[in-house]
């Protein structure tokens, strides 16, 4: 029988209040009443105390007030989460570029866990984890019911130790089991190649807190481009503020992106300021696909509404979404969603995603069979001979160099800057981005002049 004027339950029902008020305080204003609220405070209570005095296994009220937190956020939305002590220190390591694991970035999608992207050159990326695959076991320990935060703590480990991840891919008939070695991942967000003279490639692998400067930092470093790829391909999100300093290094006026909340202190619009801006005119493509998340949808989805790149690959994740880390005593914390993300157009992001303007499967780029059978001109009877031997004599002076042109050609085989064609027709989408890229270059140069 649960009897209102028992002392122990009345300190355990402030220790519920203080947890209510926590959370309910300020960005959680009720609508309900006062007598509805205290209700419904009343009703946990009952069942907390009903638990721990009841329950098979003895177990305590801090335990009990724990597992009650963890199912309150991770039933509030994905990206909401109870952080202990462990948790709330890693996450705090992530966003500086460095920690240990697999480099995996997932999220819940449809209650599966799933993964959002491997983050580029990590153990995951290696061993062939893709984004889209679903999780169904880490080692022997099923996924189903399992929290993002409980995944991720199964998944970190001591560098050099082994896992399996077995997981069912669309297009296999079974699923995969998948070992991956772990190791202590160190991001290099920012890695930069060139495409033949004119044309600098910028792959951004997380929006970690040396993105933006990155970026500024390869520009300065190759003045002589005139067209600019981003790849943002398998980019799970990162700090808003890097989405933002990156987005202005290109885009000199008008909004960037606007957050709306529940409470008017999270509505903010973030504005391009034309002091940062370093260069407004330069021809930009922007891969993606669907291992683009968060931020790197905040800054695809405002070049493509601001009409500052064109955006190419495959639809994106479509998580729109803002969280905020509260640290809440003894080393832990929540992370709560709070607000949406919205574009300069007003559209929103979460659960839609960014189109690109051109879309583009990935694959490679079938090359036409140099054995196929066609007629040419100077095949035909009767053809202009006289320019024909003009065509003959410049070959025969232009093989005198062909010793040059090939010791050139392996260097450029060799060079780990440099993308070679054999390599954008492995890439059709990277491919595509670059022959987009080239005719906005000529039409660039047409206005010029």
């Amino acid at each position: 029988m649960f009897n209102r004027d028992n002392k122990h339950f009345i300190k355990k029902f402030a220790v519920v209040a203080t947890v209510g008020g926590l959370l309910g305080s300020g960005a959680l204003q009720a609508k309900e009443s006062k007598d509805s609220k205290l209700a419904a405070y009343i009703k946990f209570s009952q069942i907390l105390n009903l638990v721990e005095s009841q329950y098979v296994d003895d177990i305590n009220t801090s335990t009990l007030i724990t597992k009650a937190l963890k199912g309150l956020m991770s039933n509030l939305d994905a990206h909401s989460v109870y952080l202990d002590a462990k948790s709330f220190k890693s996450l705090n390591v992530q966003t500086k570029g460095e920690f240990g694991g697999l480099g995996i970035v997932v999220g819940m999608r449809d209650g599966a866990l799933t993964v959002i992207a491997p983050i580029d050159g990590t153990p995951a990326y290696k061993a062939g984890i893709k984004a889209g695959d679903i999780i169904l076991k880490i080692d022997d320990a099923s996924t189903i019911g399992m929290t993002i935060d409980e995944a991720v703590k199964l998944m970190r480990g001591k560098p050099k130790t082994k896992i399996k991840l077995t997981i069912v891919r669309k297009g296999e008939r079974k699923p995969l089991v998948i070992p991956i070695t772990r190791d202590i991942i160190k991001i290099q967000s920012v890695k930069t190649k060139k495409i033949g003279k004119d044309i600098l490639y910028i792959h951004i692998s997380s929006f970690d807190s040396k993105v933006a400067k990155g970026v500024k930092e390869a520009l300065a470093k190759h003045p002589e481009a005139k067209g600019l790829i981003i790849d943002l391909r398998n980019n799970p999100g990162g700090l808003l503020s890097q989405a933002i300093g990156t987005l202005d290094l290109f885009i000199d006026k008008g909004t960037l992106v606007s957050q709306k909340g529940r409470n008017k202190s999270e509505n903010v619009v973030y504005t391009a300021k034309r002091a940062n801006t370093i260069n407004r005119n330069i021809p930009i493509v922007v891969l993606v696909n669907g291992g683009s998340a968060s931020a790197s949808e905040i800054v695809s989805g405002a070049m493509q509404d601001t009409h500052r790149a064109i955006i190419v690959g495959k639809k994106t994740f479509g998580k729109g979404s803002v969280q905020v880390v509260v640290p809440i005593g003894d080393g832990e914390g929540i992370k709560l969603t709070v607000a949406r993300y919205y574009l300069p157009s007003g559209r929103t992001i979460q659960n839609k995603g960014v189109t690109p303007d051109i879309i583009v499967d990935s694959g490679e780029v079938k090359r036409e069979d140099n054995d196929t059978i066609t007629l040419k001109e100077k095949e035909l009877k009767k053809h202009l001979e006289v320019e024909l031997q003009k065509v003959d004599h410049k070959v025969a002076d232009n093989n005198a160099t062909d010793s040059n042109s090939t010791a050139d050609s392996n260097s450029t085989k060799n060079n780990k800057n440099i993308i070679t064609e054999d390599q954008l027709y492995k890439d059709a989408q990277l491919k595509s981005a670059t022959d987009i890229l080239k005719a906005l270059m000529i039409t660039q140069k047409a206005k010029v002049k």
